[in-house]
């Protein structure tokens, strides 16, 4: 990771929304973030608490009312249109939906920066273009119509402008929301050779926060009672991950790493064997609410061995072939 210096920093930053005849509407304040060149950071918090205000404003499409954004060293207020649309590049949520507009020309909007008074693309820009299309796994679509498209196959042609934009600072507003789980990953690691490879700034707010946890170099999170930005592993040491949510059905494994519903046990269960068929066997059972004990005495044992499911209670003994068999025995 280069760590030549942040090329983003807010300092006691207050954003929100004008209001006719009135005083500003503070949704977030006393902000302070920063991140680093090669480094990959995600925004979480709930919907509604003001990470889509945030993002907009570290772009220039919306004013702070407090504090300072400084980008590259440069006061963000300081720096004009064209200049800033060469160090930053945004993603958004939006639905992009424009009659007769293929694939390349979404993305070659990207290139409008650097080209002449007339918009012309060089041989460059359009290699830049044709670069960014592939890099997000559009090969063949080029050409396809945007209205023709899948809406994840929409955002993937809105990451590869910012993309061919070619910004050391590129800033995602969930980019992710519309992708099945494959293409997540693939975004993300796309994202990730991004930061560590071309040594870009990635912020992206995103509500995958298993991915996010794994994946990210550092967390900002907000909540309402105030703000963290470090080391996923330090949000989780902290207890910052609990914080996110104000539902008490909903907790956070610090052992696992992963949110999940709280709830009541049916019975105890002592489970014995290795490898990869005990590890999903512990999960099956506790996902479908049973407690898994060591020292205190179980209501019956599961003993996995080769593929095998052995199931004791006091008064018998069954075998199964599946955690699914398995588990309807119990119901």
């Amino acid at each position: 990771m280069m760590k030549s210096g942040f090329n983003i920093e807010l300092k006691n930053v207050s954003v929100g929304y004008e209001q006719t005849g009135g005083t500003p509407l503070e949704i977030l304040k006393g902000i302070n973030y920063d991140a680093a060149p090669g480094e990959m950071v995600a925004l979480i918090g709930s919907n509604g608490i003001g990470k889509s205000t945030l993002l907009r404003t570290m772009v220039g499409f919306q004013k702070y009312f407090a504090g300072e954004v400084k980008v590259n060293g440069s006061e963000l207020s300081e720096i004009g249109v064209k200049e800033l649309a060469r160090i930053m590049s945004f993603v958004s949520t939006e639905n992009i939906r424009v009659a007769n507009m293929t694939v390349f020309d979404l993305v070659a909007f990207g290139r409008f920066p650097y080209t002449n008074w007339m918009g012309k693309l060089t041989e460059t820009d359009r290699h830049k273009v044709d670069e960014a299309i592939d890099k997000v796994g559009l090969q063949g679509f080029k050409n396809r119509q945007i209205m023709q498209v899948s809406d994840g196959e929409r955002q993937r042609a809105m990451i590869a402008r910012a993309v061919a934009q070619d910004t050391p600072v590129i800033i995602l507003d969930e980019p992710t929301a519309f992708l099945d789980v494959s293409n997540k990953y693939e975004i993300f690691h796309l994202l990730q050779v991004l930061a560590k490879e071309r040594g870009k700034t990635i912020v992206l707010s995103t509500h995958d926060l298993n991915i996010a946890l794994r994946e990210v170099d550092k967390l900002w999170i907000v909540t309402d009672e105030g703000i963290f930005q470090g080391a996923p592993e330090d949000a989780v040491l902290g207890g910052w991950l609990n914080k996110l949510f104000k539902n008490e059905n909903i907790g956070f494994d610090l052992q696992e790493g992963e949110y999940f519903f709280k709830k009541e046990f049916k019975a105890k269960v002592k489970v014995e064997g290795e490898g990869l068929p005990l590890i999903w066997t512990l999960r099956a059972l506790n996902r479908v609410g049973y407690q898994i004990v060591v020292k205190a005495e179980p209501d019956f044992h599961v003993l996995v061995n080769d593929n095998l499911w052995t199931l004791k209670s006091r008064n018998e003994t069954n075998t199964f072939q599946s955690i699914y068999q398995l588990l309807a025995s119990l119901e």
